[in-house]
């Protein structure tokens, strides 16, 4: 018998529907829920188990959303013809989640949690990276895990000044703001976008609008388990343990360090230093309370004391926030790091660039390229090829740590895409500036905000790369302390202060407005006020910022560098792509054997766009001369400066333009008799030519006599001298001179 299912939808725009089903599928999984906008589903399952691993000293939430190409009834590319690894927008689409639910688990909390998302059906027009927020938070209610959910996720564009709740992919195009918000019926919990320009109050009240459905959807999650449980039975709570120092082992670890550590923190602050100071002060409370307990207890005792040390350290440092308004590194709250910045600083590439804050430094390095170097795009839901993007690498060197070098994390891809999303509107459409453009972000020491320096280093240096960007783009990361009844919000947040803090903040903009933004709270019932006073004063140290970097470099440099490309693009007609390609590619291919440069063409919208890229501008502009020819049509009465391709009896054939040839009979090659036209030119040879008529089915007849000036000799309206042939012009002398013809009748 086909199973009941339990469904439960939300209708949050007219006509536009959000469906959650239960019951039917994958039943031997924790939760599993089948949500659905159009045609587009999202089987979410959750699944954790029941005790933690020996010696786990973390949360091992596992997220994992993929795209299976047979959702939009397609056949993965390739060799091997399925999925394979995580491609970078499931890997983005993953973490979205990750970040939303993983702060709804209990301190301590150590059992394994698998999130999987898998999209079953796509539309092509509604994505699944939305839903499959929703179905996981229901999955997990559905499961028994201890979730301080629902949560729900939505998309907000805008178009034409209205707010729109997950707009479809057409819609999203003419969309000035994609912000995905995550949030319960109480808070935002995150926030993720990239909008043009726009302001702090646009951006508050996209969030607000976007919390009306997220509410709506929380609650319909909350019937959906209601329903089933009224159908089967009530749900049972997991039992779990947390891994977490008991409240006397704190208290004991405060009363041996806590005077000690005050004076440490406000000693003067450097990171190898400050932790190094952390890290004795646990070692003196380890060896002191770990006497007091059994040998056989001393890895568990030892792990329960640095516990209540990281916990004790905590306190400190947030109490002297609120109570002083001074930070560990002694800055008060809205001061950013010292900051220094260089262009320029790598001989070879494109264009290059350090930005260093504080402890924080990122060397950015630009590679032009063309559009055979764009990043092909193929995926269930979007098919492109980006001619922008910039890769985020964070070695281990860079916190002073020894780890295997491998592929891009899920870390380095988030950031990444970040920092891309913060720069690419300022980047010319490829219409106008028609190179691929790469940016490599190195860290070369990170404590805290990296991904900000990031934005600010690849501005640089695509200023210094000569890419003619709108604006300079400059980022940073604010952070905020709060309590029952105090916050403060802190600028420019170093690593330790990420971590013990309430909130990660990332923004990033022009100082017209803002481009990026990231957001991960901790804490409920963020006011609007709150988020507008974060974003102020992250706007005033944005801009602070923007004016040390311009004191570096102020705009895009007028000349690229040398060793980049010279690339230009010309637009044609459409019908005239085929002069330039030729028959199998012949006369292109013939272009770019004698000028070395590469040529691109594309038809779009019903013109042609050719692509000339090469090592130096005279090859470049030797191609566009060439094909400019190619597209130009012979005009009667030109002159042109053409090329003998072949000879034959009657004259010779001039290539007067790129695949355009005509005859000059042997007559029209000079103003003397010639008997052949080798007499006057050779295969090979440059010769100068008038076009002096289009013949039936476009034959050229040219003449090279034209062009030259008339001799003395010959009078207007003579025929060319004959050379040695006798004169015929007195009737003839086959018979001799004097010879009678008699008369013509008998």
């Amino acid at each position: 018998m086909t199973p009941k299912a339990v469904t439960a939808q939300v209708e949050y725009a007219p006509g536009r529907v959000i469906s959650m089903e239960t019951g039917r599928l994958a039943k031997q999984a924790g939760g599993a829920v089948v949500v659905r906008t159009g045609d587009t589903m999202v089987m979410a399952t959750a699944v954790a188990s029941t005790n933690a691993r020996p010696g786990q000293s973390f949360f091992p939430l596992t997220v994992d959303y993929r795209e299976k190409f047979s959702s939009g009834g397609k056949i993965p590319g390739g060799f091997i013809k399925r999925e394979g690894r995580l491609n970078d927008k499931e890997i983005l689409t993953s973490r979205l989640v990750d970040r939303a639910v993983r702060p709804l688990f209990p301190d301590g909390y150590r059992n394994e949690v698998q999130l999987i998302g898998s999209v079953i059906s796509a539309d092509g027009e509604n994505d699944g990276d939305m839903i499959f927020g929703i179905g996981a938070s229901a999955a997990l209610l559905l499961s028994g895990a201890p979730f301080d959910g629902p949560i729900a996720e939505v998309r907000v564009g805008r178009v034409d000044g209205d707010f729109v709740v997950n707009p479809t992919k057409d819609e999203l195009k003419s969309s000035d703001l994609n912000l995905v918000v995550a949030g319960k019926l109480d808070a935002i919990m995150m926030v993720e976008g990239e909008m043009e320009e726009c302001s702090e109050e646009d951006v508050v009240e996209a969030l607000a609008v976007a919390h009306e459905v997220i509410k709506e959807l929380c609650q319909a999650q909350l019937d959906l388990r209601a329903e089933f449980e009224a159908m089967h039975a009530p749900i049972e709570p997991m039992e779990y343990e947390v891994d977490l120092p008991s409240p006397e082992m704190v208290s004991r670890v405060r009363e041996l360090i806590q005077s000690k550590l005050e004076a440490h923190i406000r000693a003067p602050y450097d990171k190898k230093g400050f932790y190094g100071g952390l890290s004795d002060l646990t070692d003196e409370a380890v060896e002191a309370i770990s006497a007091e307990f059994p040998e056989e207890e001393a890895n568990a005792v030892t792990a329960q004391i640095r516990s209540a040390a990281g916990i004790v350290s905590r306190d400190v440092m947030r109490e002297m926030v609120m109570a002083d308004q001074r930070r560990i590194d002694g800055r008060d709250p809205e001061t950013v790091r010292p900051i220094w910045c260089e262009v320029g600083y790598l001989p070879r590439v494109h264009g290059s660039s350090i930005f260093t804050r504080g402890e924080t430094q990122v060397m950015a390095s630009v590679t032009l390229g063309t559009t055979r170097d764009q990043q092909a795009v193929d995926q269930v839901f979007d098919q492109e090829d980006k001619h922008f993007f910039l890769h985020y690498e964070f070695p281990p060197f860079s916190t002073g740590e020894v780890k295997f070098l491998r592929g891009a994390s899920r870390r380095e891809i988030g950031h990444g895409y970040l920092a891309e999303r913060a720069l690419q509107g300022m980047i010319l459409d490829q219409e106008e500036f028609p190179y691929t453009v790469r940016v490599n972000a190195d860290v070369l020491e990170s404590n805290g905000s990296s991904s900000m320096a990031s934005v600010c280093s690849g501005s640089l240096a695509l200023m210094d790369a000569g890419v003619p960007v709108n604006k300079a783009v400059a980022g940073v990361a604010m952070g905020m302390i709060a309590d029952e009844t105090r916050h403060v919000v802190l600028t420019d947040i170093l690593g330790t202060e990420d971590h013990l803090g309430d909130m990660d903040f990332k923004v990033t903009g022009t100082r017209d407005g803002i481009t990026a933004c990231q957001m991960d709270i901790k804490i409920s019932g963020l006011s609007r006020d709150l988020m507008l006073q974060a974003m102020y004063q992250a706007r005033e140290a944005r801009i602070h910022i923007l004016d040390i970097m311009d004191q570096t470099l102020a705009e895009s440099r007028e000349n690229m560098s040398p060793h980049a490309p010279r690339l230009t693009q010309i637009t044609i007609d459409s019908e005239l792509i085929g002069a330039v390609i030729g028959p199998g590619g012949k006369v292109v291919r013939g272009i770019q054997a004698d000028t070395g440069v590469v040529i691109e063409v594309e038809e779009k919208d019903n013109l042609g766009y050719v692509t000339i890229a090469g090592s130096d501008e005279n090859s470049v502009n030797e191609a566009i001369e060439i094909i400019q020819s190619l597209v130009v049509a012979p005009e009667v009465g030109e002159e042109y400066e053409g090329t003998v391709r072949n000879i034959l009896d009657v004259g010779a054939i001039v290539e007067i333009l790129p695949g355009k040839e005509g005859l000059v009979h042997k007559s029209e090659l000079s103003w003397d008799w010639i008997d052949h036209p080798r007499d006057a030119v050779q295969v090979g040879d440059k010769l100068k030519v008038r076009l002096m008529e289009i013949r039936d089915r476009g034959r050229l007849r040219l003449s090279h006599k034209a062009t030259l000036p008339r001799p003395a000799h010959i009078k207007r309206g003579d025929r060319s001298p004959r050379g040695g042939r006798p004169d015929r012009r007195g009737g003839g002398n086959h018979g001799g001179g004097n010879r009678h013809r008699g008369s013509r009748r008998s």
